[in-house]
């Protein structure tokens, strides 16, 4: 009998093993000739060369699976098992793995799909796709941020990027970061809720702690943006109307010749000084003849949160706020 081990690297373990290792001594049972054994991270198979072979090319479906659908079900790994020839109970019911779904951005976290809603959120995802710098601008609650967060995740599990890149400026609280205690992530998160809510939908919480400690995804004020040339990277700029036209400017030569950037903002939201003009708004009429550069504008019909939303949005546009 020969041994190989494999090392279960950016997973959640109890989504991928199930509880208790069930999934894995499912697997087993189907390979009553060979010992799997998981311990932490790790699964051992001891067996024949050609049915650990068999084993490994079911636990690489099982992870691709898990990669893309972010959970494994009975049903999966009875699918599995039977696409590589092993036969299993109840033949009859066991449903087709899910077949791909193009309007799909992301499948999430406790069985969140994420895709785009309305019209133009769909708009803006096309945008994405065949443009390198996108500017998604609208009110709140029309799905901008999150949207633009899916489009980014879905990229980066894709391996169409290495990274992931958002960054917002902080200047809601009229306050000057270096005065506020703690670290710098302690000093930025409230700025940055918003991002860790819609990334907490679309990753699970072990696989989103390992990219941000490997500067997979990393989460920063504009103002540390500064200097870097971003390569290979899905970059995000939320906020934008709250920047001005010099850290517009500085943002916008960031990216490296592999770089996308989608760029959000509220020209309703603008909380800057009296008489600072907005960057998103200067950078919107500067560039809006570059070829390569799309524009995607959202409204009131795009809101996906209450009801009563959408009608506020009307209101405050029909009385010119």
């Amino acid at each position: 009998m020969v041994e190989k081990v494999i090392t279960l690297d950016n997973v959640s373990l109890i989504d991928f093993l199930g509880v208790e290792n069930h999934n894995i001594k499912e697997v087993a049972a189907a390979f009553p000739m060979s010992k799997i054994i998981s311990r932490g991270n790790e699964i051992r198979i001891k067996g024949t060369t050609p049915e650990i072979s068999r084993i490994s090319d079911i636990l690489d479906s099982l992870m691709e699976h898990y990669q893309k659908y972010g959970k494994i079900t009975h049903e999966n790994i009875q699918n599995y098992l039977l696409n590589s020839g092993i036969p299993v109970s109840g033949t009859g019911s066991v449903p087709p793995v899910p077949p791909d779904d193009d309007e799909v951005l992301v499948y999430g976290t406790r069985g969140v799909v994420v895709r785009a809603k309305t019209d133009n959120q769909k708009r803006l995802v096309e945008a994405a796709e065949k443009h390198d710098l996108v500017f998604a601008i609208g009110p709140a609650g029309t799905g901008k941020t999150y949207t633009a967060v899916a489009i980014a995740v879905r990229a980066l599990k894709n391996k169409e990027v290495k990274k992931i890149i958002i960054t917002r400026p902080a200047v809601e609280a009229g306050e000057n970061l270096g005065f506020l205690p703690g670290d710098l992530k302690e000093k930025i998160d409230p700025y940055l809720r918003p991002i860790y809510d819609a990334l907490d939908d679309m990753i699970p919480a072990e696989k989103l702690k390992f990219y941000q400690e490997n500067r997979i995804i990393e989460i920063a004020p504009l103002a540390y943006m500064r200097g870097r040339t971003l390569n290979n990277a899905f970059i995000l700029l939320d906020e934008a109307q709250n920047t001005t036209p010099m850290q517009m400017k500085m943002f916008l030569t960031r990216m490296g010749p592999t770089s996308k950037a989608i760029i959000t903002g509220d020209r309703s939201q603008i909380d800057l000084p009296n008489r600072q003009k907005s960057g998103l708004i200067e950078s919107v009429e500067i560039l809006k003849n570059i070829k390569g550069i799309s524009f995607v504008e959202l409204d009131g019909r795009d809101v996906v949160r209450h009801r009563l939303v959408r009608e506020i949005i009307t209101a405050y546009d029909k009385a010119g706020q």
